[in-house]
Parts: structure tokens; C-alpha cells; sequence
């Protein structure tokens, strides 16, 4: 078809037992520039489905002097549907048979004309399929392209089993693999819970100092009084508490990869200290004249539109050029809705105890599917790990993941507005019906309930709080489902 659509370059089908009427057809299309091939019967039309390709199919729906009913159309509309789903079966039909065509279109016919028809009606009917066939079939390409590359970027680059099908996180992964090899700073930028520590960790698994030291700090939690000695280490007695020597982190980095999350938030003091060391590789020891040198590659990460931060002159320029001499943005989970699905199962199946069968159900997933994800990839793992947890074995349902009908569960879901990588429960009544009526009442247990949820609670420190948070219920609804577990928490005298 040309580029304002006027014609057809994909041929069409059409298959009628009449030669008088099959020629008629075919001129008409020929004389609006529509190539096509004709077919007598059911069988030839399905030979030649079977050995080309088309862009429609126009087809009668009675073969002989004796159909009236439209059976034998319909046959072929299923067989020819079984050798190409996608293929567009427009349907010819005189008013006899016009109800068994209407049937038809219910079963994924793209349309039916009536005879005798109306030539630009038909026309115009057939143009709009072949270029929906066509669109179809390059998006059919592009996506065979698409998993060809994902493929050959798994077998080229170690990418830790990591799961996605969309085009945006393709390019993040095709630049963060590219660049690895680099020995240059790197600033991965994005929202929080969207990756951005696992593409510091793509880059140092891809980079000559893989096998090295690969320390991650969260600069902006460290106050200005402890951020020289948390980075650069501080001598014996260098301020009050330091009995002996500390090893800052460029110094146990050296040779590898040092991870610096959360930049935008140093302070202009704690900026102006780290810009030295990027600069030169230089540094001292609190309570040190010494200079010492690493070599040091620097990973950063940021949730912060740095150019506005700069322009408000809470961010140093300098520093910002020193750190993203490759810049890697990191999509939020709501630009790349091709992933969400494949990360949902990846992580039932993550937390699904062996030889349980756990699924989402249809509700659970057109709710997955609307909801926002303002906590990302985080928020996404903690309410199918929340889901696993509280629900009932087998299929689980919107309720379970805290995506329930109504304002908690359409709107942040019972975790706030920061998600469940914040840890906040925005509907803490929503959530405590879940564990009560759901969990508490069910009357079989998963047989690996208990193990997971005392996994949860040595991840969380012992903390019910913690652990809480992070299956987006609240501390009592939790206490519940441990006593129901006979799950007790040691608890030990603070010294």
C-alpha cells in the first residue's frame, strides 16, 4: 500500500464456486489496484492458505447448487482460521444464509457483505483488512526481531536470568551490556523500585573488574559527620568512638567498582568531598595527613531530575559531569507494560514453595494490568510476594495482592503512595480484611505458608513491622496469621 494508503500490494483470496461471479470480483479488485487469486472450492482455497500468503480472504459461504445454509462456509471459515488465526475471513453471503454469517462474525470473522454487494462498500472493506493484515504482520516481525536480539544479548552478556520483553528495557540493557566494558562512571537514572541497582550490577557482571570488590553505600542516608569516614576511612582516634583504624570504601574498592546510590541527595559539603577523589583518585583518612590513591570505577544512582537540581544549585555541575559520562535511564514499570506480566509469574514462581501450583486468576490479572505500579518492579515482587503468603492455595485473586475492587484497592492498593518499596500501608483496614477474611478463614494451609513466612521474618531482621510492610498488612493482621502458624519470635534482653 502506498503512504497515503491507496493501494494494496498484499494479495486477496477469494473463493467462489461460480466463475461467473468469482471474475467479476476479481476485476473489480484488479481495477482498484488489488491483486488477487481465485479458488473454486474449499479445498484449493485451503491449499493455497497453506502454501502462500494473503492479506484476506473473501470467501462465499455456499459451495454447490444445492448449500443454502452457509455450512460448508463456515467449515472452511474454521479451517482456514486453524491454518492462520490472524488471517481476515471477510464473508460473502446472500440473505438465506445471512444469520449463520452474523454467527460467523461472533467467532472472529472480520466482516460480511451481502449479495449482491456494494462495490465501494467492498472495496473499501477489503483495503481496511489487508492493511490491518499488514500491520499486523510487521508487528508480528518486529517482535520476532525484538526476541531475536533479546536472545542474542543473553547469549552475549551475563544478565543474572533477568526477565522482560519491552523495547525500553531492551535498550537500557543494550546500553548498560555496552558500556560495561568501559572503564567509566556510570549514572543510572529512574524512579525508585525500578531497577537501577540491578543495572550497576549488569554493569560491574559485564566489566574487566567483574571477580573484583563491588561495594554499594547509600551516600544521601550518610550525615556530613560520618560521610568522610564511612567513604574514605578514619584513623584510630580520629573522632570520639574511634578506637581503631576504619577502612572507608574507595579503600575497599580498590581495583573494583564502588556503587553510590541515592547521589542527589549529598549534601554540597558531602559533594564537594567526593568531587576531589573523582577527580584525582586522592583522598585522606580522617584524622590522616596521608594521601592515598585507588582505582575506583563509580556506578551512581539517582530517583532525582538532576538538570533541575542543578539549576536550583542543590546539585554541583562538575560533579554531575564527572559522574555521567554514560547516562542509563531506567523506564518506571508503567512505560513497559509488555514486562509486567512475565515479572508477575517469574516472581510467583519465585516464591511459590516446589511442588505447590499457584496462578493468577483472570480478575487477579486484569488487575495487575490497571493498576498504576507507583512502586514499580519493588512494588510489583512484594504484593505477589504479599499474595503468595496471605491467599489461599491455588489461583490466586485480586484481593490477595491487595488489588481489590474499591478505593484501597484501585488506588494505591492498601501499600501508599510510595508503593511497597516504601513500605507504607495507605489502607491499613483493607488490608487487615485480606489477612482476616482470606487467609485467617481459609481452611487448608499451604504446606510451605510457614517456612515462607518465617523466610520473610529473618529477612526483615525479626522486625513484624518490617516484614509487614512488606506483604502490605498491617502488625497486627501479621501477629494473627503467626499465632495461627505457631510461629513465635525470640525475643532477647537489649544490653
Amino acid at each position: 500500500m502506498d503512504a497515503g494508503g491507496g493501494q494494496a500490494r498484499s494479495r486477496v483470496l477469494v473463493v467462489e464456486d461460480q466463475p461467473a461471479v468469482a471474475k467479476a470480483i476479481q476485476v473489480l479488485l484488479e481495477v482498484h489496484d488489488i491483486p488477487c487469486v481465485t479458488a473454486g472450492s474449499p479445498g484449493e482455497a485451503l491449499d493455497l492458505v497453506d502454501r502462500e500468503e494473503f492479506g484476506a480472504v473473501l470467501q462465499d459461504m455456499n459451495f454447490g447448487p444445492s448449500d443454502t445454509d452457509g455450512v460448508r462456509g463456515v467449515e472452511l471459515f474454521r479451517r482456514l482460521r486453524a491454518l492462520d488465526p490472524h488471517l481476515p475471513v471477510l464473508a460473502l453471503t446472500a440473505w438465506a444464509s445471512l444469520e449463520t454469517a452474523v454467527a460467523m462474525v461472533k467467532e472472529g470473522a472480520a466482516d460480511y457483505l451481502a449479495k449482491p454487494w456494494d462495490d465501494a462498500k467492498l472495496i473499501a472493506t477489503v483495503r481496511n483488512l489487508v492493511r490491518m493484515r499488514e500491520l499486523e504482520l510487521e508487528n508480528q516481525r518486529l517482535r520476532e526481531a525484538h526476541a531475536r536480539d533479546r536472545r542474542e544479548l543473553a547469549a552475549r552478556y551475563e544478565l543474572g536470568g533477568l526477565v522482560y520483553r519491552s523495547a525500553a528495557m531492551h535498550r537500557a540493557l543494550a546500553l548498560a551490556t555496552q558500556v560495561a566494558s568501559a572503564d567509566v562512571p556510570v549514572l543510572v537514572v529512574g524512579p525508585n523500585g525500578a531497577g537501577k541497582e540491578m543495572i550497576a550490577e549488569l554493569v560491574q557482571a559485564n566489566s574487566r573488574r567483574r571477580g573484583r570488590p563491588f561495594l554499594k553505600v547509600n551516600v544521601g542516608a550518610l550525615p556530613d559527620e560520618l560521610l568522610e569516614a564511612e567513604l574514605f576511612g578514619a584513623e584510630a582516634g580520629a573522632y570520639t568512638g574511634a578506637v581503631k583504624r576504619r577502612i572507608g570504601r574507595f579503600e575497599a574498592a580498590d581495583g573494583g567498582t564502588l556503587f553510590l546510590d541515592e547521589i542527589a541527595n549529598l549534601s554540597p559539603a558531602g559533594q564537594a568531598k567526593l568531587l576531589r577523589v573523582l577527580q584525582s583518585g586522592e583522598f585522606e583518612r580522617v584524622g590522616s595527613s596521608e594521601t592515598r590513591r585507588v582505582d575506583v570505577r563509580i556506578l551512581a544512582a539517582t530517583n532525582a531530575e538532576l538538570g533541575s537540581q542543578m539549576a536550583a544549585g542543590r546539585f554541583r555541575e562538575d560533579l554531575y559531569f564527572r559522574l555521567s559520562v554514560i547516562e542509563i535511564r531506567v523506564p518506571p514499570l508503567c512505560e513497559r507494560a509488555e514486562d509486567l506480566m512475565p515479572l508477575a509469574e517469574a516472581f510467583l514462581a519465585r516464591f511459590t514453595a516446589a511442588g505447590a501450583a499457584r496462578s493468577f486468576g483472570r480478575e487477579a490479572r486484569a488487575a495487575l494490568e490497571e493498576h498504576a505500579w507507583p512502586g514499580n518492579v519493588r512494588e510489583l515482587q512484594n504484593r505477589v510476594q504479599r499474595a503468595v503468603l496471605i491467599g489461599a492455595a491455588g489461583e490466586i485473586g485480586p484481593d490477595d495482592l491487595g488489588l481489590g475492587a474499591g478505593p484501597a484497592g484501585r488506588g494505591d492498593g492498601g501499600m501508599g503512595a510510595g508503593g511497597a518499596g516504601a513500605g507504607g500501608i495507605g489502607a491499613k483496614g483493607a488490608a487487615d480484611g485480606v489477612a482476616d477474611g482470606v487467609a485467617d478463614g481459609a481452611a487448608e494451609i499451604d504446606p510451605g505458608e510457614k517456612r515462607r513466612l518465617e523466610q520473610l521474618l529473618l529477612e526483615s531482621g525479626g522486625m513484624v513491622s518490617r516484614a509487614a510492610a512488606r506483604l502490605g498488612i498491617s502488625r497486627q493482621a501479621l501477629y494473627r496469621r503467626m499465632q495461627r502458624l505457631g510461629i513465635a519470635l525470640e525475643r532477647r534482653p537489649r544490653t
